[in-house]
């Protein structure tokens, strides 16, 4: 006897998924198939980057970790973010330490962008071209809450997290 297709698992109506999940399956606009693939690339290029900077943060203790997740709503812009002043509260630090562990966040993450980058070009040089297309995917298609990682992306986010 042949076992039916989804026997056994869990239904889920889906008036019952949240609104990011439905999302997922409605189209809200009409892009492309290369658009769709340029959204997506640049959504997991971006999620790669945020787990390496997140393993980076967890290795280096549990307070490292916890400030990591502070800061990531930040990096990410995220409409929960609290102010810097509240996280240095938080942790005991002064408004200018936390401003400098932020800074150092940034530039490790324009660093993991960029070596994430690294790997998907043939020659060094292509690394600039491949980050302004980043940029570019980003802005021409801003990612709503696709993504759990990211949490609600500000298409102008990366750019500045990428600059110098």
């Amino acid at each position: 006897m042949a076992i039916k297709h989804g026997q056994g698992q869990r239904l889920i109506p889906l008036d019952q998924l949240s609104e990011c999940e439905r999302v997922a399956f409605e189209p809200t606009e009409k892009l492309t198939a290369d658009q769709i693939y340029e959204q997506r690339w640049a959504l997991t290029l971006l999620e790669q980057v945020l787990a390496r900077l997140q393993t980076e943060y967890q290795t280096a203790g549990p307070t490292s970790a916890q400030l990591f997740d502070r800061l990531q709503k930040s990096l990410i812009n995220a409409s929960d973010c609290p102010s810097q002043r509240d996280i240095a509260h938080e942790f005991g630090m002064t408004e200018n330490t936390l401003k400098e562990a932020f800074h150092q966040l940034r530039r490790r993450y324009r660093q993991l962008l960029r070596e994430e980058i690294a790997e998907t070009v043939m020659v060094p040089s292509e690394i600039e071209d491949e980050l302004r297309h980043l940029i570019a995917v980003l802005r021409a298609y801003p990612i709503g809450c696709h993504s759990h990682a990211l949490g609600r992306l500000n298409a102008s986010v990366p750019p500045l997290a990428i600059a110098p």
